[in-house]
């Protein structure tokens, strides 16, 4: 039997009176946790729902996420994670599409979970704090572990569609328990002494499988953050001595730009995670140097689970990099007709492994175009070294291809990444008639910090061949992000008179 949620009652076997989860002042114990999974069990069984069943939840970072999750997956179901920002429209088509049976939803997107589940015709429960531990309190807990096998879904995982309507993708129960055993033992050293940030939305595999499941595996405390400000972070370190940091790279930029974070006593970190996108390595350098702790790079997606590659902690660590593959898993470079590309050359990344996902939920033309021969196109673009060693170039759908010549805009970020006045950067492609696009850069300067589009125009220039420096460069008080904290490019906005 390989359920998810044995990594919960194994830990409590072990440590049962040691602090699983942290919200400000309520500290839940591995026991507390646990009992309180077995009752979630017990009121799902009160609902009818049987193992197999589809169980949507709609929430913050907040305890009763690790109590709902376990407690779906204790009961053999599966749990579909989602955004608590979206609006009862697209709560719905997640219901509908997902088949879900039941929705358990934070009171203060009650509203719109609401219209969603019942345009969706879903039972809907809302989770407010004190009214949720007497819902608990009425039905009898189901002690017991569902039987489920290692191919069995554990989660329904919701890819953010860049394309189209966002796909489910299937993350099995043996994916999401291996790739977080494999994460906490081989690339974070967890141990029950450490504390681990949770800053990174659960309702994301990132969070779920590095923070979530290798905090809980490694009987460790994950102390949450509702929702990631620069501020609270930083106290939230000192507080509770954080040991280990996760995050995106905005989070890092976002530290490393607050104009008091001298004023905290950040010593207790050891170790620091990036993922979710491509950490300039402008950013990494200065974080380092600023906060004294190793970020180490890795990568992933949500199909699989998420963690494909690292910079492993007992190898060389190259800045910029992704590292090489993790345990269990191989990853290569491929053409577009699946051929292997030459040492050097630039290729898109393929991964097979015990992390790749089951599939996508009920779309098999989805699934065979994305995994055609047993290794799954990822859609980015990379370079391998003499090493072994993978560096991300691009996505392959945000490729700017300017008079025949390729762009990659990671590459035109990381240099204006380098200039003193620049917090964050998001390079585009903009139509245009002659050269097919145009290079393009939004800008965001870091606080107190002056530079004019000209002066970042010209340093680009200085820097980068004539095709790839940006001829358009306009500065935004703040960009487009995902709810995980990644740039989001395609919905840059140019001013008006660039945009055809």
């Amino acid at each position: 039997m390989t359920n998810l949620a044995l990594t919960l009652a194994e830990a409590t076997a072990m440590y049962p009176e040691r602090a699983a989860v942290r919200l400000d002042e309520l500290v839940l114990t591995y026991q507390g946790l646990d009992e309180r999974s077995a009752r979630v069990a017990g009121l799902l069984a009160a609902h009818d729902v049987e193992p197999g069943d589809r169980v949507g939840l709609l929430l913050p970072n907040v305890p009763q996420f690790p109590m709902l999750y376990y407690g779906v997956l204790r009961a053999g179901a599966v749990v579909v994670p989602m955004n608590p920002l979206l609006k009862a429209r697209e709560i719905a088509y997640y219901l509908e599409d997902s088949g879900a049976k039941l929705l358990f939803a934070w009171d203060a997107t009650a509203a719109e979970a609401g219209k969603g589940a019942e345009a969706a015709g879903v039972g809907f429960v809302s989770v407010a704090p004190a009214a949720f531990d007497r819902l608990l309190g009425e039905p009898a807990p189901e002690t017991a572990v569902a039987s489920r096998a290692d191919h069995d879904t554990a989660v329904l995982l919701y890819t953010s569609g860049t394309t189209g309507k966002p796909k489910g993708a299937e993350l099995t129960h043996a994916n999401l328990r291996r790739n977080a055993a494999v994460s906490a033992t081989t690339l974070f050293d967890l141990g029950p002494e450490d504390v681990v940030m949770g800053c990174l939305p659960l309702f994301h595999s990132f969070g779920q499988t590095c923070g979530l499941n290798a905090a809980v595996g490694s009987g460790a405390c994950l102390t949450l953050v509702p929702r990631f400000d620069p501020a609270t972070a930083l106290e939230v370190i000192q507080r509770d001595q954080v040991t280990v940091f996760q995050g995106v790279p905005t989070m890092y930029a976002a530290l490393l730009n607050h104009p008091h974070r001298r004023q905290f006593d950040v010593g207790s970190l050891r170790l620091c995670v990036s993922g979710g996108a491509a950490l300039p390595v402008e950013v990494l350098r200065g974080f380092e140097d600023a906060f004294g702790c190793v970020i180490l790079e890795g990568y992933g997606l949500s199909e699989t689970s998420p963690v494909a590659s690292f910079n492993h902690p007992d190898r060389e660590r190259k800045p910029g990099s992704i590292g090489t593959p993790i345990q269990g898993v191989e990853m290569r470079l491929v053409g577009s007709a699946g051929e292997e590309v030459a040492a050097g050359e630039v290729g898109e990344i393929a991964i097979r492994g015990h992390n790749l996902m089951r599939g996508y939920w009920r779309r098999e033309d989805a699934t065979r175009e994305a995994v055609p021969d047993g290794w799954l196109r990822t859609g980015d673009l990379a370079r391998q070294d003499q090493d072994g060693y993978f560096f991300i170039v691009d996505r392959k759908k945000d490729l700017i291809i300017r008079g025949g010549y390729n762009v990659y805009p990671r590459e035109v970020e990381e240099v204006l990444y380098e200039h003193p006045a620049v917090a964050e950067a998001a390079v585009v492609g903009i139509p245009q008639p002659t050269h097919g696009e145009e290079v393009a850069a939004a800008v965001v300067l870091k606080p107190g910090a002056q530079a004019t589009p000209a002066e970042l125009q010209a340093f680009c220039r200085e820097r980068v061949a004539a095709y790839k420096y940006p001829r358009h460069v306009w500065l935004e008080a703040a960009l487009p992000k995902t709810a995980t904290g990644k740039l989001l490019r395609r919905e840059v906005v140019p001013p008006k008179g660039l945009a055809p």
